[in-house]
């Protein structure tokens, strides 16, 4: 090999299949050297050319973007625009209320929403700061951020591997790549060049940036820096990936499409109707304005982000917190839930759960889960005979692996080392071999650490009494090639391969990872076994396999039971192998067939393939980050709303595209929780259906508050055009409107927003994209009760005015029998469709005590002389107010009438 000459290395290079070359022709092309690495001059030129290895990002959102992103909301428009009316023609007052409205809508959602997105910068943190590396033959310690293509790397156990590299030398070296696979499980790394077309989780002779050095040493060629490793594809995916717009950013929209139009249309009618009577153009002007005051429900705004934020607290408590305030109403209107495998559906532990030796089968009782059906004729463990083939297959696991179990007493309280090795060393103690008193009994006298190629490990140990004994555990397909016989109680017997495979291809078939053990008492004695030279395999008596899993987390299944009584579909979206993906689909009842397909299925099919078939799988296995981006939007583009599961930085992309990102709070990394909208403190998807009850009932509330606050309006209108073509003065003055909108009923609609749901949320199907805010029977109840408050407030009017009293004492009497009326009505609103006589009266103290509040702060304004004036009303009289009662009652009984009918017709 010669050293690295001058130039530098086109980006072309960085970009080209390495993982398909084989290492001298990569050395080549990239003209470094295996041994010496780059010259410092080399590496200096090529940091010109490349730039540093660092990957930018956007600055995160200040807090001035964070407050004028609450004032883009169509209906914040409409106030905005009644703000700028009031202050044209001098209505200071009305102006200050609406001013207030916004600054508290606008102080509770920036709060909430402070979180910058930082995205790219958490990939950052995942960048290893410092490097060993070999340059001009010699190692050492630089900056990750001055690593060029063609720097030789040293890595070792515990390192973080900076930068994508070629690997040119392996020794036992497992990587983490979790990150980017979503894979549970260290990769075992090599120098083997692999097919071109082969995904990343498999590329084993590829080291790629971000990823950890879980055990072993190696060293490898930079091959992409930057923006040019696979990292930074995905951070470039995040970057261009968009969030929806939600469910609910949808409904109010069209919400105030619908009350803009109103607005319009009866300030229209009121000023036309006015100056067809006779009254004075100018006059009618500041009457159009009044009727607009009353169409807008100024503490919509404030009642919908209350609600939500009341959501994000409920739903912190339930192990799910909330990163932006519309991420909550949109987890009610999930339809679909993709969710990853690993860590969220299942434990993130592997487990061994079934074992076979000639004795027969057997179950490992260390948990409650049982694979893929009956177990043939299995049997417990409870303690293994010491002279059994299920002793001897276990010894061999602890002898021949490197993990470790950390124990306080008889409870295992941490561990070290690969996770299927202390898998083993758990399902040993369970059948009463200690791993300690094992290696003790056993000492080690050579060994040969597991190795890709070969598909196994074995160790040679010290039997005691002067013999050596040669334990192998590895692929099955491995160790019986060189087994001749199997273990069958004390004795051997020949050994019956399609026996064995017959078990081996059960267990697969499972979704359950298998190994095999074996053994063989060398002729060698222990005291000539050269530890530099161990015997080689052959000749070996075959004690056992065993099959383990990553098992489902307790209360998945019923989750997704749940999720389906729901109307919500699950579908599993993982990096793991397509038979394990399969077979946990299977347990979990997401599919009872568990149609799957693979990333290469899906490099095969464009995206309108992609769309026909997305509705029929449920398995999606060996993904990529843009293959789980691509399923994702398939889905979409079936108008459904998408919730996605996920802990990696291969899960970025998928997380911020979706309608709503759910990140893992405890195993995930910065870069998923931060491109997500909710992240799970307890990994559980358990969790997740409890938040989707949550948001609806989020949007339940938001729609009491919605129908409760228009029912005013409504009212207000009526009354107000009635007045007009009946040719009386204006029963309300704009303030009064206001103080209705905001103070009497703004205490209410806020009451409202704390409901605690109806029973039976989740057995209603999710809503459908197209439904509004309000449904068509609330907007035509909306209609009924206000035309029947607006006819009650008339009716006192016009009484008050016959009885000779005086406009204030006019107006108070109108404006009161709102109040009184809408207090009663509150309780209406608590149920589309249940009566008020099984809603429990107490099931909501706030709405109780804020009626009973708003009614005596009503009372008292007409009573006090600054509110008397500005309101311009007076005090209602002892005759007045048993007809304000009874105007109060039949409000309730319209509304009770009307869902009686309504329950009798959905019945029929």
């Amino acid at each position: 090999m010669t050293q690295a000459t001058a130039g530098p290395v086109t980006r072309g290079d960085e970009s080209a299949p390495r993982h398909a070359d084989e290492v001298e022709r990569v050395v080549a092309e990239l003209r470094t050297d295996a041994t010496r690495g780059l010259t410092a001059r080399d590496a200096a030129e090529r940091l010109e050319t490349h730039g540093r290895n660092e990957l930018g990002g956007d600055e995160p959102l200040s807090l001035w973007r964070i407050l004028l992103g609450q004032f883009t909301s169509p209906l914040i428009v409409i106030l905005l625009v009644a703000f700028a009316v009031t202050i044209v023609i001098d209505e200071h007052t009305d102006a200050a209320v609406i001013a207030a409205v916004l600054v508290i809508n606008a102080t509770i959602g920036a709060t909430q929403e402070r979180k910058a997105d930082r995205s790219v910068r958490a990939l950052m943190e995942l960048a290893a700061p410092r490097s060993t590396i070999v340059r001009d033959g010699v190692e050492q310690d630089v900056d990750s951020a001055e690593l060029v293509p063609g720097d030789l790397v040293v890595l070792t156990s515990g390192s973080r591997v900076p930068a994508d590299l070629r690997l040119v030398s392996a020794t036992t070296l497992d990587i983490d790549e979790s990150l980017l696979t979503g894979e549970s499980d260290p990769t075992r790394k090599g120098t083997a060049p692999v097919a071109e077309e082969t995904p990343v989780a498999d590329r084993t002779c590829v080291a790629y940036m971000g990823s950890a050095v879980a055990n072993g040493r190696g060293r490898g060629v930079v091959i992409a820096t930057a923006t040019g490793t696979e990292l930074g594809s995905i951070a470039a995916s995040i970057q261009q990936a968009t969030r929806p717009e939600t469910p609910l950013q949808k409904r109010m929209r069209r919400f105030a499409n619908i009350i803009a139009v109103v607005v319009l249309g009866a300030t229209v009618v009121a000023f036309v109707l006015g100056v067809a009577l006779g009254t004075p153009a100018d006059q009618m002007f500041l009457t159009a304005v009044a009727l607009a005051v009353a169409v807008v429900p100024e503490g919509l705004p404030v009642a919908f982000t209350v609600a939500m934020a009341l959501g994000v607290h409920r739903m912190a408590k339930r192990n799910a917190i909330i990163r932006s305030l519309p991420a909550v109403e949109t987890l009610g209107s999930t339809d679909t839930i993709g969710s990853d495998k690993t860590g969220t559906l299942t434990a993130n532990r592997m487990t061994v759960l079934l074992g076979w030796t000639g004795d027969g089968w057997v179950s490992f009782a260390g948990t409650a889960h049982e694979p893929g059906g009956t177990r043939r004729d299995a049997r417990d463990v409870v303690s293994a005979d010491p002279c059994g083939a299920l002793a001897d297959s276990l010894r061999t696991a602890i002898l021949s692996s490197e993990a470790d179990l950390i124990l306080d007493g008889d409870e295992i309280v941490d561990h070290r080392g690969d996770p299927t090795e202390w898998a083993l060393l758990v399902a040993a103690r369970e059948a009463g071999l200690a791993h300690v008193d094992v290696r003790r009994q056993h000492p080690e006298l050579a060994s040969v650490p597991f190795e890709a190629q070969a598909r196994c490990s074995y160790v040679v140990t010290d039997e005691g009494d002067g013999a050596a004994v040669l334990r192998l555990k590895g692929a099955p397909e491995r160790v019986l090639e060189l087994c001749t016989s199997v273990r069958s109680g004390s004795v051997t017997r020949p050994l019956d391969l399609d026996e064995v495979h017959a078990v081996a291809n059960d267990m697969a078939a499972r979704g359950l990872r298998v190994l095999a053990t074996a053994q063989r008492r060398l002729d060698l004695p222990a005291a000539q076994v050269d530890p530099h030279r161990p015997p080689v395999p052959d000749a070996l008596t075959l004690t056992g396999l065993v099959g383990m899993q990553d098992p489902p987390r307790s209360g998945v299944a019923d989750a997704i039971a749940r999720c389906r009584s729901a109307g919500i579909r699950v579908v599993m979206i993982t990096g793991d192998h397509v038979a394990t993906a399969r077979a946990i689909a299977r347990d979990l009842g997401i599919s009872g067939e568990a149609q799957a397909l693979t990333g290469a299925d899906l490099e095969r099919m464009d995206d309108a393939q992609l769309r026909d078939v997305v509705g029929d799988v449920d398995v999606f296995a060996r993904v990529t980050p843009d293959h789980k981006l691509r399923v994702v939007q398939a889905l979409q583009s079936h108008d459904l709303v998408v919730a996605v599961t996920g802990d990696g930085v291969n899960d970025g992309p998928a997380l911020k595209a979706a309608d709503i990102g759910v990140a893992m709070g405890r195993s995930g990394t910065d870069v998923a929780r931060e491109a997500s909208d909710m992240v799970l403190t307890d990994d559980d998807f358990v969790s997740i259906v409890d938040a989707v009850e949550e948001g609806r009932v989020v949007f339940d509330n938001v729609r009491k508050v919605t129908y409760f606050l228009l029912s005013t309006g409504a009212a207000s209108i009526v009354a107000i055009i009635a007045s007009i073509v009946a040719g009386l003065p204006l029963p309300y003055v704009p303030a009064a409107l206001l103080w209705l909108n905001v103070v009497t009923n703004g205490l209410q609609d806020v009451a409202l927003a704390f409901d605690p749901g109806e029973r039976g949320v989740l057995d209603q199907p999710p809503r459908r994209s197209s439904e509004g805010i309000l449904s068509r029977a609330l907007w035509e109840r909306t209609v009924l009760t206000g035309t029947a408050m607006a006819a009650g407030s008339l009716w006192l009017y016009t009484w008050a005015i016959d009885a000779g009293l005086s406009p204030p004492q006019q107006r108070g009497a109108a404006l009161t029998t709102l109040v009184i009326a809408m207090a009663a009505h509150a309780y209406n609103a608590r149920s589309e469709r249940r009566s008020i006589l099984v809603t429990r009266f107490h099931g909501n103290p706030f709405l109780l005590i804020s009626t009973i509040v708003a009614v005596i702060v009503h009372l008292l304004a007409t009573h006090w002389e600054p509110t008397q004036r500005v309101l311009q009303i007076e005090p209602v009289t002892a005759a007045g107010w048993a007809r304000i009662l009874a105007v109060a009652v039949a409000v309730v009984l319209i509304s009770e009438t009307d869902k009686l009918l309504r329950r009798r017709r959905a019945r029929a």
